[in-house]
């Protein structure tokens, strides 16, 4: 009988230690700083600003005596002045309460459970409030064990969380956000706002900085190296120097993502309006190989290449139309961004193989978009876009005859002459440049205008010489 109580004192002062090594080994001393609640006349968010079905959202779970707050880049974009893209909420009620409360709700995620509010075209994210997953940390000395996570969190072999539904408290759930500048949290109720990390200082200072160990929180979710750079160029702030120390060290760890994903960030990083400076950060942090292996493993050390002067003058294209609220395509970047790889490829199958240069550049075509695809998973509906685009580079010199009206006439035709346009631009080329002069005038001209075009064309499509005057024969003499 002693013994049993033994045992059983034993394993009650063994889960005792377990639960306290768990709060220690999750979040550092340091990392804990005292919360700090901003008053509505200290802080410029205002609920004219905010969604109104984000507020329905907010005050609904007010109502039905839950805890509720708008968090994360919406809170952050309107104290910095800016527009917010969408608004999410985080509470302490689970997804199956949200669901009960919610008729228009979805539970959407296996790795993070979350709830939808479905508003028409706008979707209100909300999460419940995320707790501390247990990691592996040694136990008492008699047995040797470890802790271990529990069956709502899974870490894989490299730290990579592959499943994380654990909730907590909003203490809790502030530490376990990203950047200090995304844990800022914005209540209906009293209105204040809420700042548990630091993050309001640092938001003024234009510093991100990621809550807790770098290098363990890159190894949980290696995305976040590339949210760290999106945020310093979205923002216009410095990557704060722990916090991009790890990075380059790191850099491997995407290749762990699934490529599906990895394409979803690719546009967050690219297609948003400052796509030109995210390269270059991605480049300066060594993240841009793991996505795009094919263009930096023809990185010259001038950074002068035609290649190179197409991703930058791309991207510079891209940010432009964004910003001038024009549209844009994923497929036109994507083509002119591995146009200059894929032409190598072209001719090196034409050199090694003997093909003619119209099949070896079909091959190369197909080459190029599958190799890309397994680190991008780029849909089939942009590479079937992608290889119209490409293939139509060969037909746009060729316009003899009724074939300039049948290109034009080409779902892809106007994406087509955009990328001959940078061709021209990037590689000073001057006969590109007639080839870009010649369709900008024939597109724009009346039909007698495009005819007189048309016959100044050779059988090859190319502009016609000015015909010589023809020699005089000599005389025809007939034999003796």
């Amino acid at each position: 009988m002693l013994l049993l109580r033994c045992t059983i004192f034993t394993r009650v002062a063994n889960f005792c230690r377990k639960v306290l090594n768990r709060e220690t080994a999750v979040t550092a001393p340091e990392d804990r700083r005292p919360l700090t609640i901003i008053p509505r006349d200290q802080h410029a968010i205002s609920r004219k600003e905010i969604s109104e079905n984000a507020l329905k959202v907010l005050y609904r779970l007010n109502k039905a005596g839950y805890e509720a707050y708008l968090v994360g880049g919406g809170v952050r974009d309107l104290l910095l002045g800016r527009k917010p893209k969408d608004f999410d909420i985080t509470t302490n009620a689970t997804p199956e309460q949200m669901r009960k409360l919610f008729r228009n709700c979805r539970l959407v995620g296996r790795r993070f459970r979350l709830a939808h509010v479905m508003f028409g075209p706008e979707i209100i994210e909300v999460a419940t409030f995320r707790g501390h997953h247990l990691t592996h940390v040694p136990d008492d000395a008699d047995t040797g064990s470890a802790v271990q996570a529990p069956a709502a969190a899974l870490q894989g072999q490299n730290g990579m969380l592959l499943r994380d539904n654990i909730f907590g408290s909003i203490e809790e759930d502030a530490q376990r956000r990203d950047f200090t500048v995304n844990s800022l949290y914005y209540s209906v109720a009293d209105f204040t706002l809420r700042d548990y990390t630091g993050g309001l200082r640092d938001l003024n200072e234009g510093i991100i900085r990621l809550i807790g160990d770098p290098e363990t929180r890159y190894r949980e979710d290696p995305v976040r190296m590339l949210r760290a750079v999106r945020f310093a160029a979205k923002l216009n702030m410095t990557v704060e120097a722990a916090t991009a120390e790890p990075i380059p060290r790191l850099a491997s760890l995407l290749h762990d993502i699934p490529a599906a994903r990895l394409f979803e960030e690719s546009l967050k990083l690219l297609q948003a309006g400052y796509g030109e400076p995210t390269y270059r950060l991605l480049c300066e942090y060594q993240l841009f190989q793991p996505m795009f292996p094919l263009i930096s493993r023809n990185f010259t050390e001038q950074g002068d290449s035609f290649m190179e002067k197409m991703v930058t003058r791309v991207l510079e294209n891209t940010d432009h139309r964004i910003q001038n609220d024009m549209r844009v395509n994923p497929a036109f970047l994507f083509s002119a961004m591995l146009w200059y790889p894929m032409l190598e490829q072209a001719q090196k199958l034409t050199q090694e193989s003997g093909l003619a240069y119209f099949d070896a550049f079909s091959l190369a075509l197909n080459d190029i978009l599958d190799e890309q695809c397994r680190s991008l998973a780029i849909p089939k509906r942009l590479t079937t876009l992608m290889r119209d685009i490409w293939q139509l580079q060969l037909r746009l010199s060729r316009r003899q005859g009724k074939r300039a009206f049948k290109l034009m006439e080409h779902p892809k035709f106007r994406a087509a002459f955009d990328l001959l346009a940078l061709r021209a631009e990037v590689e000073n080329s001057a006969e590109l440049q007639r080839l870009v002069q010649w369709w900008s005038e024939f597109q724009e001209a009346a039909p007698p205008r495009q005819k007189s075009l048309l016959t100044t064309l050779d059988d090859d499509g190319a502009a016609r010489p000015r015909p010589r005057r023809p020699r005089r024969r000599a005389p025809h003499r007939d034999p003796a």
